[in-house]
Parts: C-alpha cells; structure tokens; sequence
C-alpha cells in the first residue's frame, strides 16, 4: 500500500533518496470526562469497537486514551482486524486478526491523564474500510474516558475474546451477559502507513459534526460522507471526526472524571481542546471548523466580538502549526425549541456568518449555512435536510453538507 520511490539524482550519484511513507490519521473520535455518576465499571471483560477508516494504508496503529481517568488502565490484551458485514456487527473477516502489542509486550498499562499507542500490526487497512480493535481489561476498571456518542453501536462481552472472529453468546456462570453501547471506550484514534503525499483533515466542531440525529451504524456524518467525495476523486486525504455533542468555544467543563461535573460529556472548551483534537493529529494538513452554535444558546451568551475573538485564536494557533484553518458558517436553527432560536441569537449568527465569508481571516471558507438553509426562510433549515428538531441536519442535510466542502481545497 505503500510504495517506496527513489528519486532521480544527479550525475554519479549512486544512493538516490528513499521517499519514505508518512504515517496519517485515517480515524479519529475525541475524548471527554464522564460524569460521576454515569461512571460504568468493567473487570474481566472486552470491549469491541467498529471504527471507519477514511483512508486506506498498512502498519495500522491505535491510540488508547486515558486523558480524564483517575486511575490508570491495564491493558490484559487487545487486538485489530477488518470487520465482516455492515449495521452493528462486530464480526472479522475470518484471518485478518492480530494481535497488538506493546513496545512487543501484549499488555500495557495507560496511566492516568495520559495515551498510548499500539505498535504497528501487520494489517492493510483499505479506504473506507471498517475496522473491529478489541481491548481486553483483566481488572476491576474505572471508565473514565470516553467518546459519549458514537453513531455506532459497539459491545461489551465477558471474559477475553480479543482472538475471536465472532461473538456470538452471552454471559453464563455469574458473568455479566453481552452489552452493546452507543460510545468508544478508550479509543482516540487510528493511524496507517501511506503515500508521502497523504495528509489529513480534521473536522472540529459539536454535535453536526459528531453525527447527530444521524442513522447508527451508517456513517452518514458529513466528515465521512466527505471521506467518501475525496476517495472517489482520488484526493489523498484521511478526514477524522472530533466534534462532541453540546461542545462550545469558549468554555467547558474542566477537570477528570469525578471532577468535571454532570455536563462533563460536553467536553472541554474548543480553545481548551485544540491542541488534542487537531494540532496532534497524525499528518494533519487542514482543519474544518464548525463551532460557536452552542455558545449563542447559554444564558448568558458570548458576544459577537467575544466569538470571533475566540475564532482568531484557533485560526493563529493553527497556522503557526502549518494547518490551513477553513472556516464554516453556522447553520440556521429557526424553529428551535429551548434559548437559542431568538431574534438576539439569529442575529448574532447572521453577524458571525458574515464574518466568516467576508473577513477573510480564515484560509478558506465552507458556507454549510447556504448549503442547508431554505431559501424562502433563511434562519431556518430546509424541511427535505432538517431532522426534524430544527438545529440537526437528516441524512440528507448531512449529505448536502458534505458537498458543500470544495474539493479543490485539497487537491
């Protein structure tokens, strides 16, 4: 999947330059603290997780992450294959199992606060292909990091079953019985081996771009349906999701799981998480950001500067770590129940809109608003895109979104 080409060098030369493969981010999901009192816990049990590749590659590794638990995690055992059939199975293609390890140990231990990342499996990842990681935890286990809302349904089963094809039974002989749940569980990322002119996009934002009201197990997010455009017009770029459901800009819980509070789901602020979720990805090229729609519905919202301000904080931060920022403009949410659909907010959305199109601080610019909105009411969203709860695309909206993003900015 990889290709090592030798470069034409001058006269005499005999050791021509080795164009060694990059390594890019193919899947992504950010994490967050849970709060105290939805805190699940695991012992003697695997955790089976489908994630989506957006770009294919061989050497595949996996990030683990343990950012906001207070304890560490051992790791008894875990394991990567590609997945077999669609919808919510967690099968592999029979053969395609391997085994990951360690720094070569086949255990390993995630310490509190922190990440850790798989060695390379002998694997080739095709693009767009589904990957089922297992993660084994031998121990009485605290979850204390998480992806709250997958939009896809992953399992948790008794005992360790990280070499198997399939799980297929329940729990018997005191165990707990198989669960499937609707959240990763110390899962932040997928890496592959690819070409060296492969890089990656990361799409920021809250719950639009997380995949809200969108069909489980479908992938129909708007970054994947992107990852889809760019592979079929052969743009080699990966696309990976960090947008978190209620997330704002400006502000956020801040603490572990225990500390953060009941809305630590919400994940720290953009400004907070930046860092994490973009700046730190594998190969990251250029990043999509879709925020601030959540800060105009707190009671005390931001200001129109005190949201572009924040904006011009991501856009400095990112260009100084070479990743061109392209901006989107809010969606329309007229209809919408609750704070946020007021004369106040609509105009302050009008105004950040404006901002983006017009200011030019961003490198580039994805007008999602004029993708979605309907012409004969633009602060609302076109019933055939709206799913119904006046602020979420449908399938279709995400659909719309997704070819709204100008291929040419990657190409």
């Amino acid at each position: 999947m990889a290709v090592l080409a030798a470069t034409p060098g001058t006269a005499g030369q005999r050791n021509p330059t080795v164009r060694e493969p990059i390594r890019a981010g193919t899947w992504a999901a950010p994490v967050t603290a849970q709060p105290a009192e939805q805190v699940q816990t695991l012992a003697d049990q695997t955790v089976r997780q489908v994630v989506h590749a957006s770009i294919g590659g061989d050497q595949p590794q996996v990030r683990f992450s343990n950012e906001f638990g207070a304890q560490p995690v051992r790791i008894g055992a875990a394991s990567l294959g590609l997945r077999s059939g669609t919808g919510a199975s967690t099968d592999l293609v029979p053969g395609t199992g391997q085994p990951l390890t360690f720094a070569g140990r086949p255990d390993a231990v995630i310490p509190a606060g922190g990440t850790l990342i798989s060695d390379s499996a002998d694997l080739v990842v095709p693009p767009g292909g589904d990957l089922v990681i297992s993660l084994y935890l031998p121990d009485r286990t605290q979850v204390g990091t998480v992806t709250p809302l997958a939009y896809q349904m992953n399992m948790v089963a008794p005992g360790n079953l990280t070499a198997a094809d399939r799980i297929s039974s329940g729990g018997d002989g005191g165990r707990p019985a198989i669960e499937t749940i609707p959240t990763y569980l110390f899962l932040s990322g997928v890496s592959v081996r690819a070409r060296r002119s492969t890089s990656s996009i990361v799409a920021f934002g809250d719950s639009i771009t997380r995949g809200a009201k969108t069909a489980q197990n479908a992938n129909h997010r708007w970054p994947d349906l992107l990852a889809a455009r760019l592979r079929d017009g052969d743009i080699d770029r990966g696309v990976l999701n960090t947008g978190i459901s209620r997330n704002r800009l400006l502000s956020g819980p801040i603490g572990r799981t225990g500390r953060a509070g009941s809305r630590a789901w919400a994940g720290e602020s953009g400004l907070r998480r930046f860092e994490r979720d973009v700046l730190a990805q594998p190969a990251v090229s250029h990043a999509i950001v879709l925020l601030g729609v959540n800060d105009l519905g707190l009671v005390t919202p931001p200001t129109i500067d005190e949201l572009i301000v924040g904006h011009r904080e991501l856009i400095k931060r990112g260009r100084a770590a070479g990743v061109e920022m392209i901006g989107g403009t809010l969606l329309p949410f007229g209809g919408y129940r609750g704070r946020l659909d007021s004369p106040e907010t609509r105009a302050k959305r009008d105004a950040f809109n404006a901002w983006v199109r017009r200011s030019g601080e961003y490198d580039a610019v994805v007008d999602f608003d004029a993708a979605v909105r309907d012409p004969a009411a633009p602060d609302r969203m076109l019933a055939a895109y709206d799913s119904g709860d006046h602020l979420h695309p449908s399938d279709e909206g995400m659909a719309a979104m997704a070819a709204a993003v100008p291929l040419n900015l990657f190409a």
